[in-house]
């Protein structure tokens, strides 16, 4: 079953047999809450995204997506080619170009800090930058009625949510592992699609099968 925003603040209520008010209010949180768990342990296609930047000549230092959570690749396009970058610690890049008048098209890139990535050698021009990166998607909420995990992952949604929701209510603890054996389930599941059959296909890696015993 697919899960909108409505229906799963519903489903929610009813599970856990709970309508009191400052339980309700939140609901929200724990929907946050269920995603942003389902975010750091599963990997999908709706966690990546692409983004593209201006480097500036001169300036060492390129402004992160404000949605960026981790990378992926980052690249320079110049004259219709790509040209990625390797993604090093900010002490290599600092070892390796001690030069702060040393300029050139950028090699390496390093997470600076939360709103930067260091780039080196220092850009000696403009550059357009392509950055394919991990971030959040946009959660179900009273604006945002469907996203792809109320959609195509409903149960590890739902049981994530339920497990948030009897932490609140300091709930049974049989009930507790009861939901955290069916999330773990559904998570799993999501790990096959996500981390499995989304990275092959039948070309390249063959039909899967499963031994005869």
């Amino acid at each position: 079953m697919a899960w909108t925003y409505t229906t799963l603040v519903q489903a929610i209520k009813d599970y856990v047999d709970n309508t009191e008010t400052t339980f309700v209010s939140q609901i929200d949180q724990f929907i946050a809450n269920a995603e942003e768990r389902i975010l750091y342990e599963v990997q999908l296609p709706d966690f990546r995204t692409n983004s593209t930047g201006n480097i500036t000549s001169g300036t060492k230092y390129l402004t992160m997506p404000t949605d960026w959570i981790a990378p992926f690749s980052l690249s320079i396009v110049l004259s219709n080619q790509y040209h990625f970058l390797e993604n090093k610690d900010v002490n290599f890049l600092q070892e390796s170009y001690p030069l702060i008048t040393e300029t050139g098209r950028p090699l390496y890139y390093a997470i600076y800090d939360s709103l930067n990535f260091l780039l080196a050698p220092v850009p000696d021009q403009a550059y357009v930058a392509e950055i394919h990166y991990f971030y959040q998607p946009t959660g179900l909420s009273s604006g945002n009625a469907t996203n792809w995990l109320g959609t195509y992952a409903s149960d590890a949604l739902l049981y994530a949510c339920l497990i948030e929701a009897y932490v609140f209510m300091k709930g049974d603890q049989e009930l507790m592992i009861y939901y955290k054996t069916r999330y773990d389930e559904s998570v799993m599941r999501l790990k096959n699609l996500g981390e499995g059959r989304m990275r092959k296909d039948v070309y390249t890696g063959g039909q899967l099968r499963i031994p005869v015993t």
